[in-house]
């Protein structure tokens, strides 16, 4: 998720443990009760707590692929982070001056970065939670990376939260919290719908596919691509939960089917490259990042090969492409290290197509 919903979501996590009083246990009466740390405190280093695990984007793994398919790591696996909290959480308390509440600021501490990749994890971009008992990369995708209806509320409740004294600024934080998780499972929810939309069509106009894909697009979760991939072809639609509230000219929104575009696919160069690198290639690599939603293609003038994570992005631009190889004769020649290859995103189209296609207006996307 990125940087600024990441920094919320630790903050308020922070705050929400950090403003909780005591519980019911009687303090001798000649004992002072604990103060409660000032909230502001508690969102500082809760912010800095949800920022950390990003801090893996430092490291260079000497390959552009590589740098991409080890980001969200051992920095995001939930058992390093819980062995991380314990001292993170005492330094936090002897820092702020806070030695007797230890147990409260490891507490505030181990939540925030623990969400972190647990939030991450709802992206589809892959997140190795389980090192280091499990190297699998694991995505929901029911959430884009940027997303303002699930960023705003935690940010409205924080500043609620530090603006407004006693119990109803706590209650502003407490509802973000609330609102954030539920637009999460709103996400989950309109995926599953959205998928079951996408085999009716798929069976409905006799594609079969080795694996199907469905991704919220950009800042929204009303507007969802879905990525069929075939050996030969990936195909690309894109449904909107709006899509049968109005009526095309002509036609009926309500009983269109999804519509795909297709997409050729060449597998024989992918064999052919598979074949040419070892197992422990970068080209692997991302293959198997991507649970094999990804293409191998050749440039314009043939002399290029590349590897392209199909899963962040649509035809024809996606965030993750990469040179892997050069035709040196008949064969093929590894080019190591790999180099992203940019594609230009013409957003004074794809921005208004968004908007638009999202309402439920059947419009081709820009290509």
């Amino acid at each position: 998720m990125d940087s600024l919903s990441q920094l919320a979501l630790g903050a308020a996590v922070s705050v929400a443990v950090m403003a909780r009083r005591k519980g019911s246990t009687p303090t001798p009466p000649l004992t002072p009760p604990p103060r409660r740390p000032a909230l502001w405190k508690a969102a500082a280093w809760g912010a800095v707590a949800g920022s950390l695990p990003d801090l893996d984007v430092l490291i260079s793994h000497g390959d552009p692929i590589l740098d991409m398919v080890l980001h969200r790591a051992e920095t995001h696996a939930l058992f390093w982070l819980a062995l991380f909290s314990l001292p993170f959480g005492w330094l936090v308390a002897w820092l702020s001056g806070e030695q007797a509440q230890w147990r409260r600021w490891w507490a505030a501490m181990a939540l925030a970065l623990l969400t972190h990749p647990l939030l991450d994890a709802m992206t589809i971009y892959g997140t190795r939670l389980l090192l280091p008992f499990s190297d699998e990369p694991l995505g929901v995708g029911s959430i884009f990376i940027i997303d303002p209806l699930y960023t705003l509320p935690l940010l409205v409740g924080l500043v609620g939260a530090l603006a407004l004294r006693g119990r109803a600024g706590l209650r502003f934080n407490v509802a973000g919290l609330a609102l954030s998780t539920a637009y999460l499972g709103w996400g989950v929810a309109a995926q599953q719908h959205v998928a079951g939309v996408a085999a009716a069509a798929l069976q409905q106009q006799g594609i079969t596919a080795e694996r199907v894909l469905v991704t919220p697009t950009p800042f929204n979760t009303v507007l969802w691509r879905v990525l069929a991939v075939a050996p030969d072809a990936v195909h690309e639609g894109f449904y909107s939960l709006l899509d049968g509230a109005g009526g095309d000219a002509g036609g009926d929104k309500a009983t269109a089917p999804l519509h795909f575009d297709r997409f050729a696919r060449d597998s024989a160069l992918d064999a052919r490259l598979a074949a040419a690198q070892t197992p422990e290639s970068p080209a692997q690599a991302l293959r198997d990042f991507s649970h094999g939603f990804y293409r191998v293609g050749a440039s314009a003038d043939g002399q290029q090969v590349m590897i392209t994570d199909l899963r962040m992005g649509q035809e024809s631009g996606y965030a993750f492409n990469f040179l892997v190889a050069e035709r040196v004769g008949t064969g093929l020649a590894a080019v190591e290290p790999t180099r992203q290859m940019g594609q230009r995103l013409d957003l004074d189209r794809g921005l208004p197509w968004l908007w638009q296609r999202m309402w439920g207006q059947r419009l081709p996307p820009p290509r």
